[in-house]
């Protein structure tokens, strides 16, 4: 019965996410109602010390990278740099390679650093416009973006800033570069598959003559850019190269600044306890931090005209939009929390410590968590505040080293999360104007690519012991 109540939070909260209801509402009446059904006199005592305890705890560590990584993709578009991007790509992959195009411009955005949620801002409009002219259907154009922005440069190649690439850091000592040949090949066999799988999908509907689409999935149409000359490619791409350079170099500064720990007293009056931290937890946070802000003023000497002109109202925007996605994310966090604390939850994490494979076991924890959870951060955040300490024993017993259980748990946060309630999925079939019904199917055998490349890195680091 315990089991069954979690299974009907979890089921709940799909579905009225799948049916377009705010998450971030949702996510506490169904975390809650499972308590309820649990213990009735748990249930205030779990909203105020579990659940907004472990949400503001979220946003406490990672609410910065939201905001600056949202600030960073709109100072990019405000430019023209995205657009600029967007063009030099067509030009080079081709037209009659839409599909390719968009999602290259996806990962290069990405993997500069801008906030999965503002790529799918940025790229919309061109997707559109492309698919268009390709007479691509445009149900197929979340499943396109879902590649190259949810996938590959979210957390399989190394050094991508991405917020599902810090958090395991934190846990086990390492740094975004962590194991990066087994990364990179699994960010290739994701994206060859899921190209593969793309492409097989507009031949299809090609096949069957259908075209863009009709007045059922022509919502949210962005209107044709008409605005002054584009910056020089390379221009527009010298933010995002600085924002990848900066944060390796931070990434290697930052301890030898600050040493093991670092500590300081927070007032001058009386005597204040010293507040200390500990460096290698954090110095992943400071360093995307620290390269999305060379980012952003790199964005505003390039580009200070057109920048000024609508940076008050842009920023507000880039704001909202990176308050939305936090909170989106941090309220999944708070819900996967409660779950986790429930008796029925005990039947899933035995189930999970049963599995013999130390990398498996990380894998398949992780990506459970994070499609519980609807958020491969949140889910991951959870599953390693839960088990790390599991996690590395098993690893050194094995010889294993830190950044094989880095690069596993990256990669599987990024696997079951999008299910239809994730943050993600909800924002880019929004901005879309498309509903899970015509276009979640392919975010799903996206989903399902991206959970298999997991265990195909595993099976190359025990075949070849490459790291």
């Amino acid at each position: 019965m315990a089991f069954l109540i979690v299974l009907a939070a979890l089921v709940f909260l799909m579905v009225v996410a799948y049916r377009g209801h705010s998450v971030i509402l949702f996510a506490p009446i169904a975390a809650l109602g499972a308590v309820l059904l649990t213990d009735p006199s748990l249930v205030a005592p779990m909203f105020t010390g579990l659940f907004m305890d472990k949400m503001v705890g979220f946003l406490k560590l990672y609410f910065p990278v939201f905001v600056l990584g949202a600030v960073f993709g709109k100072v990019i578009e405000l430019s023209g740099f995205s657009r600029a991007i967007v063009n030099a790509a067509i030009r080079v992959v081709g037209p009659q390679r839409a599909m390719l195009s968009i999602v290259l411009v996806c990962a290069l955005l990405t993997y500069g650093g801008v906030s999965l949620f503002v790529v799918v801002f940025a790229v919309y409009p061109f997707a559109a416009e492309l698919f268009r002219q390709s007479d691509i259907p445009k149900r197929l154009i979340p499943g396109t973006i879902a590649l190259g922005a949810f996938t590959f440069t979210m957390d399989a190649l190394p050094g991508t800033p991405q917020i599902q690439n810090i958090i395991p850091a934190s846990f086990f000592g390492t740094n975004g570069w962590a194991a990066p040949w087994l990364g990179t090949i699994g960010a290739v066999a994701i994206l060859i598959a899921g190209m593969t799988y793309l492409e097989s999908r507009r031949r299809a509907a090609a096949r069957k003559g259908e075209g863009y689409g009709d007045a059922a999935t022509l919502v949210n149409e962005p209107v044709a850019f008409t605005g002054a000359r584009l910056a020089h490619p390379l221009v527009a791409l010298l933010p995002l190269v600085l924002v990848g350079v900066v944060n390796k170099l931070l990434t290697s500064a930052i301890p030898k600044w600050y040493g093991a720990e670092h500590s300081f007293k927070p007032g001058v009056i009386g005597d204040p306890a010293p507040v200390v931290q500990e460096i290698a937890k954090v110095t992943a946070i400071w360093a995307v931090e620290g390269a999305l802000l060379a980012g952003i003023l790199a964005v505003l000497v390039l580009a200070w005209k057109p920048v000024r002109a609508r940076f008050a109202e842009g920023s507000k925007s880039a704001i909202g939009g990176a308050l939305l996605a936090s909170m989106n994310t941090a309220s999944e966090y708070g819900f996967g929390a409660v779950i986790a604390a429930l008796p029925g939850f005990l039947v899933v994490a035995d189930a999970l410590r049963a599995i013999p494979n130390p990398l498996v076991n990380e894998a398949v924890t992780v990506t459970a968590l994070a499609g519980i959870t609807g958020s491969a951060s949140g889910g991951m955040s959870i599953a390693l505040a839960a088990m790390a300490d599991t996690f590395i024993a098993n690893a050194n017993a094995a010889g294993i080293s830190m950044e094989v259980l880095h690069r596993i748990a990256a990669m599987a946060s990024g696997g079951m999360d999008t299910l239809p309630h994730n943050g993600a999925v909800i924002t880019l079939l929004a901005v879309t104007g498309l509903t899970h019904r015509q276009s979640y199917k392919d975010i799903f055998a996206i989903t399902l690519i991206k959970t298999m490349a997991v265990f195909l890195v595993i099976a190359v680091f025990y075949a070849t012991g490459i790291v």
